[in-house]
């Protein structure tokens, strides 16, 4: 058998990806997991291969400088059987004029672009190209998950929900991540290519891609654009221009094909959501079980002193006093791999985040971190256990800054680290994982993870001056209504007390950024009898909140109690998250891969005012193909009735997807909404 007998060879895309889950990306080309066996063909011209008579032999190169050592380069022979702890091959086909030759990679090769070469004693012959991605079904891979079902949603699930709102009102928004749609490998691995210790050291980089823990911290420093070609830049508050509002993103794949095509400059604007989402598509991308977490009242601690403090004026208003910050909600990605490089037992999720906050080892970027480190207090663990373990599990401390500069500690229960969520495997139901981050508050197990954190402040007992504040809602938190919001205010002592109550609200957006005024009170002289109560309400009316609110529809609202006798001050805060009114999607005709489909899509004016400028956006994996459907209502819409348009958009394959549909016009922003479609064959 010579080269002269090879007439041509297939390596036979649509088999191969198929069979390593790769083929949502195509089959043009051949794209296979590490440590699992693809087939190539041979086509022979004449006679047929004889083990014994011919040497046959495969070399593979990954790289600009492929090395064994570096575990980018390998050469192997054909032999009896796959050795599936390195690259190896063998002949599965019967003697005939094809060829079937079976070739396994080394589970722990680097990902990426490979070039596969054929080699008869010195003479060589390129049979082209392929990718390789990490393996989470291959045992020997070190992002190898043992359930089908997770992995389904992991790795396969090219749509899935991203939690926002507030710790009391968890709101889902689906979120299309898109990592098989056409381009997106592709720029995936331009990340990895253009990223700064690649354009330092090019060999070492594609070498150090064999390691999970090392693509993923690639990963957090590359999606934000902060100290290189990274994919996004991050913007928390108007204005926008120049760029696209971070609230109006619902998929990853518009904004990483923007990336690719305008050399990689940084795609304008990204919060946290949008960061963790592109995260997620990458990470999916290349073979890493990922998710992504959001954590409410998310602490941002600068100082790594584990205390955040929070400065207000007399009436409970916040103020800029310091970096430290408590987000709404924060959200990042974790991703599933073992480590080798910590002690045993710290295996699994592993926390990483790709929203600038503060720099690691001179990057900004963060993790990944063993999600079970932070559980256990060990913040000495690599990357950056003592931010992830602060943004769950970090004390408050509130201070209050009276005019003539003095300053008074003031009473305020807020715990950090609240409902932490992820959508559930094969479900749209909310997970909550916070157990995954810490015990429960008071156990004797969270006071040993403080104790070995030394968090002592967390382990004081805090003062009670016996006064107990708290802010109750009212029915009806429709944008678009008047609705009322109450402080309730207790007496716990045996003594009268004579009190004065603030109860302020403010617009403020989910990072903490306070914006206009929608209503204020402030009594003078409550009285408080021994075990007494006083409820307080505050009416808010449409027309004093619509100007000032953010894109996140939130209301901060803020009640002081100062006590006249000793000046015992209580503080009690909370977030209302405003309901836009509900997208309602029908589906009209039978939903086939290939075939039109239609949906009608409707959402009604709740606003006492009309809105106009009415604008639909609809997106899904594999149902508008990769591309935003838009359209506009060129009329205005009175209060109470409703905006229609139905809109015609052609599935690419079967299966369980989730239409996308956003909703905008003057007046009434940001609405989101989907609906799961089960596409036939």
């Amino acid at each position: 058998l010579s080269f002269s007998s090879i007439h041509s060879w297939d390596l036979a895309c649509e088999f191969n990806n198929t069979d390593h889950r790769t083929d949502l990306n195509g089959v043009g080309r051949l794209i296979v997991r590490r440590g699992q066996a693809f087939t190539i063909n041979l086509q022979l011209q004449s006679g047929a291969y004889d083990a014994q008579a011919h040497s046959l032999c495969f070399i593979v190169e990954a790289g600009p400088e492929p090395l064994e050592e570096s575990g980018t380069r390998a050469e192997f022979c054909v032999s009896d059987s796959i050795d599936d702890t390195c690259w190896s091959a063998m002949v599965t086909s019967p003697p005939g004029d094809t060829l079937c030759v079976s070739i396994s990679s080394a589970p722990d090769a680097a990902i990426g672009r490979y070039t596969l070469t054929l080699d008869q004693h010195g003479y060589k012959i390129n049979l082209g190209e392929f990718v390789l991605l990490f393996n989470p079904w291959c045992p020997r891979d070190s992002v190898y998950m043992d359930d089908e079902e997770a992995l389904k949603e992991y790795v396969l699930a090219q749509d899935g929900i991203i939690y926002m709102g507030d710790h009391n009102y968890q709101l889902p928004m689906a979120w299309d991540f898109g990592q098989f749609e056409e381009e997106i490998l592709d720029a995936c691995l331009r990340i990895l290519d253009v990223n700064p210790k690649c354009q330092k050291n090019q060999a070492e980089d594609c070498s150090a891609r064999r390691n999970p823990i090392y693509v993923t911290r690639v990963i957090s420093a590359m999606i934000n654009c902060n100290d290189d070609n990274g994919v996004l830049m991050g913007r928390w508050q108007e204005p926008y221009e120049g760029g696209v509002k971070p609230m109006l993103w619902r998929s990853s794949v518009g904004i990483l094909r923007q990336w690719c095509r305008e050399s990689c400059s940084a795609v304008r604007f990204g919060q946290c959501w949008v960061f963790a989402a592109v995260a997620c598509s990458v990470s999916r991308a290349l073979g890493i079980p990922c998710r992504v977490i959001t954590n409410y009242l998310s602490a941002h601690d600068t100082n790594q002193n584990l205390v955040i403090e929070r400065y207000v004026n007399e009436k409970g208003e916040p103020e800029k006093r310091t970096r430290d910050s408590i987000w709404n909600f924060h959200c990042w990605v974790e991703s599933w791999m073992t480590r080798p490089d910590l002690p045993s037992g710290y295996d699994g999720w592993q926390a990483s985040d790709p929203t600038p906050q503060e720099k690691s080892e001179g990057v900004f970027c963060c993790g990944p971190v063993s999600v079970k480190a932070i559980k256990q207090g060990e913040l000495s663990f690599k990357y950056d256990a003592g931010f992830v373990f602060a943004e769950v599990n970090a004390d408050v401390q509130t201070i209050m800054r009276l005019p003539d500069g003095s300053t008074r500690d003031v009473i305020s229960p807020a715990i950090v680290g609240q409902k932490i969520s992820t959508k559930s495997v094969g479900s749209d139901h909310r997970e909550d994982i916070t157990h995954l981050y810490k015990y429960p508050e008071g156990s004797d197990e969270e006071r040993e993870t403080f104790k070995k954190a030394e968090h002592l402040n967390k382990l004081q007992q805090h003062k009670d001056v016996g006064l107990d504040l708290t802010i109750k809602l009212g029915d009806s938190l429709r944008k678009g209504c008047d609705f009322d919001v109450f402080a309730l205010a207790k007496n716990n002592t045996s003594k009268n007390k004579r009190c004065r109550l603030l109860l302020a609200s403010r617009a403020v957006s989910y990072s903490g950024v306070i914006g206009g005024d929608c209503g204020y009170k402030d009594l003078l002289n409550v009285d408080l009898p021994p075990g007494g109560e006083r409820k307080v309400p505050l009416r808010l009316n449409y027309n004093k909140y619509a100007d000032a609110l953010t894109q996140d529809n939130l209301i901060r609202l803020a009640a002081l109690l100062i006590d006249y006798s000793n000046g015992d001050t209580v503080l009690s805060v909370r977030n209302v998250v405003l309901d836009n009114p509900e997208i309602k999607i029908k589906i009209l005709g039978e939903p086939k891969e290939h075939r039109k489909l239609a949906a009608e899509i409707t959402v009604q004016n709740p606003l006492p005012v009309p809105i106009s400028s009415c604008c639909f956006s609809l997106e899904g994996a594999n149902l508008t193909g990769g591309r935003t459907i838009t359209e506009r209502l060129q009329t205005t819409v009175e209060p109470g009735q409703e905006a229609k348009v139905k809109v015609y958009f052609t599935p690419t394959h079967s299966g369980l997807r989730k239409l996308l549909v956003d909703f905008d016009s003057d007046k009434l922003c940001h609405v989101k909404g989907f609906r799961n479609v089960i596409i036939g064959k």
